[in-house]
């Protein structure tokens, strides 16, 4: 084949080298821009496994690179006069320039033509091309001559950066913080030669422009930086290689996506690679190491394949399909890292203690997590653990292993709750006339039994007319007192889980038949009348409900108050009031179901109106010494909808009018919603809550196992793990899920303690035996 690599950095050199070695026959020509053995950057980063791969594919390369770059194991967060390391972690860096000199001089050992100070502006120019592999950065002409076929998704993010340099040598891969009047900065730091240093330093939009950054030239943001970092630099400069630029060099990053990574121009086949097909932000240091993997799984596909020209649409079909998985996976952890620097000094810096912050810091991208972080450093973690736990009020013992974050105790109030794991409320409609009968008994029961620390019914309905279908519980009249007072007497007997009840309405989402009949469907029979915000039906074809006029609101008041006093005599521990998922409450706070044009309408003040008038009587209905969540819909997923933005205004409200916390659900607010699912996506709107609006936070959604969340509540991402579904598969999920992570001393009901020994020693067996 003829090869052409349009672009000289990692992804176009190592795939020409590549093919070149793995099959001679190819015409293989590198093109670039720059000048021999001339490139800008300071220091690259990759993993060790990145490397790993590196010497399977070409061992001469890779041993040059070994002996080129830097190795290093720890992490060192200085922050707030704090300077704390773990280790464990495993990066390579590298000169930039170092790296494109050995990968240009094996191409041209093995053949490569490289052709340099040539700017490529068209594919065309190349028609004798049966391969134009297009890696010529994020600002690619290529790619943007074909913006139709590849569908780039560019986003400019909003912080700045400046990516500088220094002669002083860091020994581990350093985050530097430092609050100025204006903000926060932050720096990056490694050492990738033995003179040099890479040291990024990135800042807000808000903080860059009031230190009058933009207005500065090159030398001034230099010194600036170099003032601001002495501590740090000891003497050392700060040094630009990007004199080039104009301005004050301060770049923000852009995360790009392609739709599609290939395209046949009539003559060649063009395909996308490196930052030309996709950009990882610095935070996690991925963007070498996605141009390496790039080039090896294209150049791996036609080893398969074979090298001829035929073969190239289905290699290059099984390369997209193949990387576009782990480009997803790494982009994902980039944007969350990223996502984190954004937003570190109002959501971190300031209000998490070093510990903490160095906890959260680590965890920044989810790819690690607390028991990743075992592996990598047990010492350090279990420091850590000791610190959460004594902050949790626990004594422990240095030479003991204390409980993980997510067994500590948990105090609200007047209550305390075992641990921080939340049944999370799950209608069962198996209810008669709202009673909690034999069936709520034994699925409550068992998982009050399982470990948990705070166990919630479904949404408890607070009239007939509040339900969501006949089977729903409700805490209407005094009758229904008793079954609840059964199961809490229960609970506090025979466990040491807390019991809570939530209260609910469900507005337009009523009057619909059993789930395993038809989840959502209108009742064919024996419906009630809805109410809701506005006039507006769930499905096209439910019930138009009536929009709410005063006399309505009163009257559903009295109802959540009545209610309230009744929860208050069925001993429980804990009120949730649900003002999420398009329920009652819920619709009068999004947009998408508030269309009203009087004082319950319009602005956040207005829509908020009705909830917190409910609040506020149930608040006062509920005994003092008891605390009160609130659960919120934080991201409806829908066009015109609410976005966390609007969840973290409500959930100030609601702190101002005395809730205790916030519990962080989505969606379910609009049939046209398009969620974005994935392991822990909900916490996020948790961690943004509790962080920024100062107010205890319960995280749901897709916890389903220890390590989720002990790596949440360690990072104070929430205070509570709310589990759903885990816990109908296995209602003693928190005994089985510390027997897992080898946690002995948490105790089993003691009907139960003959399992345990051996439901642990099993575990063992299994695990030793894998």
């Amino acid at each position: 084949m003829r090869i052409v690599c349009i672009g000289g950095g990692p992804a176009g050199l190592y795939f020409a080298l590549l093919m070149k070695k793995l099959h001679p026959e190819h015409q293989v020509t590198v093109v670039e821009r720059n000048r021999p053995y001339d490139t800008f950057g300071w220091g690259v980063v990759f993993s060790d496994q990145t490397m790993a791969s590196m010497q399977v594919w070409d061992k001469e390369s890779a041993d040059e690179i070994q002996q080129a770059f830097n190795h290093w194991d720890d992490i060192e967060v200085l922050f707030k006069g704090t300077r704390q390391r773990t280790t464990g972690h495993g990066f390579v860096g590298i000169g930039r320039k170092k790296l494109l000199n050995i990968l240009q001089a094996r191409c041209e050992a093995l053949g490569v033509e490289l052709v340099f100070e040539t700017e490529v502006e068209s594919d065309l120019q190349y028609p004798d091309a049966d391969l134009l592999i297009v890696s010529d950065g994020l600002n690619s002409k290529i790619r943007n001559k074909y913006t139709e076929i590849f569908e780039p998704d560019l986003v400019v993010r909003p912080n700045r950066y400046i990516w500088l340099g220094t002669n002083k040598l860091f020994d581990a891969f350093t985050f530097d913080f430092r609050k100025t009047d204006h903000g926060w900065f932050q720096a990056h730091i490694y050492k990738f030669d033995e003179n040099t240093s890479t040291f990024i330093i990135e800042t807000t939009e808000e903080a860059y422009q009031a230190h009058g950054l933009g207005q500065m030239d090159q030398q001034q943001s230099i010194d600036f930086c170099q003032d601001l970092f002495a501590e740090t630099l000891e003497g050392s400069e700060l040094m630009t290689n990007a004199r080039h630029m104009r301005g004050s060099a301060w770049l923000n990053f852009t995360r790009l996506i392609c739709g599609k990574w290939s395209h046949f121009n009539g003559n060649s086949h063009v395909v996308l690679m490196g930052d030309a097909a996709h950009t990882a932000h610095f935070a996690i240091g991925s963007g070498t190491k996605l141009a390496i993997d790039d080039a090896i799984e294209l150049a791996n596909q036609f080893n398969k394949a074979g090298h001829g020209k035929d073969t190239i649409p289905d290699v290059l079909k099984t390369y997209e399909d193949i990387r576009r998985v782990d480009v997803a996976r790494i982009q994902n952890a980039a944007r969350n890292a990223m996502e984190w620097f954004e937003v570190v000094g109002q959501r971190y810096a300031d209000t998490l203690p070093p510990e903490q912050f160095m906890y959260s810091m680590l965890t920044r991208s989810q790819r690690i997590s607390h028991e990743n972080l075992r592996l990598r450093d047990k010492e350090w973690l279990e420091g850590y653990e000791h610190w959460f736990a004594q902050q949790s009020g626990l004594q422990v013992k240095d030479n003991e292993r204390c409980l993980p974050p997510m067994f500590t105790p948990y105090t609200l109030r007047g209550t305390t709750l075992a641990n921080r794991i939340v049944v999370s409320p799950m209608a069962m409609y198996s209810a008669t006339d709202g009673l909690l009968d034999d069936f709520h008994m034994v699925h409550l029961g068992a998982r009050a039994m399982g470990g948990a620390g705070l166990v919630f019914a479904e949404m408890t309905c607070v009239s007939p007319d509040a339900r969501i279908t006949p089977g729903c519980l409700g805490l209407w009249n005094d009758e229904q007192i008793a079954g609840w007072k059964r199961f809490v007497d229960f609970a506090h007997a025979n466990s040491a889980a807390k019991v809570g009840i939530q209260l609910g309405h469900a507005g337009r989402k009523g009057a619909t038949k059993l789930a395993w009949e038809g989840i959502d469907q209108p009742l064919e029979t024996g419906a009630w009348p809805l109410f809701s915000a506005s006039a507006l039906p769930y499905l096209k074809h439910s019930v138009v409900p009536k929009a709410m006029d005063r006399a309505d609101m009163d009257r559903v008041k009295a109802d959540f108050v009545a209610a309230t006093r009744r929860a208050a005599e069925t001993g429980a521990d804990w009120l949730e009031l649900h003002c999420a998922h398009g329920y009652l409450l819920s619709s009068f706070l999004s947009p998408l179901t508030n269309r009203r044009d009087d004082e319950y309408g319009g602005s956040h003040e207005n829509m908020a109106r009705y909830p917190l008038e409910v609040f506020a009587a149930v608040r006062a209905a509920w005994p003092e010494n008891k605390p009160i969540s609130v659960r919120l819909s934080c991201h409806d997923w829908a066009e015109g909808g609410n976005t966390p933005d609007d969840a973290a205004i409500y959930a100030q409200m609601f702190k101002d009018a005395g809730a205790d916390l916030i519990d962080c659900s989505s969606g379910q607010v609009s049939k046209e919603e398009k969620p974005v699912y994935g392991r822990l996506f909900q916490t996020p709107f948790s961690d943004k809550i509790r962080n920024e609006i100062g107010i205890p936070t319960i995280a749901v959604g897709a916890i389903s196992e220890a390590d989720h969340a002990n790596s949440i509540i360690s990072a104070g991402r929430a205070d509570l793990c709310a589990v759903a579904r885990p816990h109908l598969a296995d209602p003693s999920w928190a005994l089985h899920e510390a027997a897992k992570i080898g946690l002995k001393s948490i105790t089993w009901p003691k009907q139960y303690m003959s399992a345990k020994g051996q439901y642990e020693a099993n575990l063992e067996r299994a695990a030793a035996a894998k």
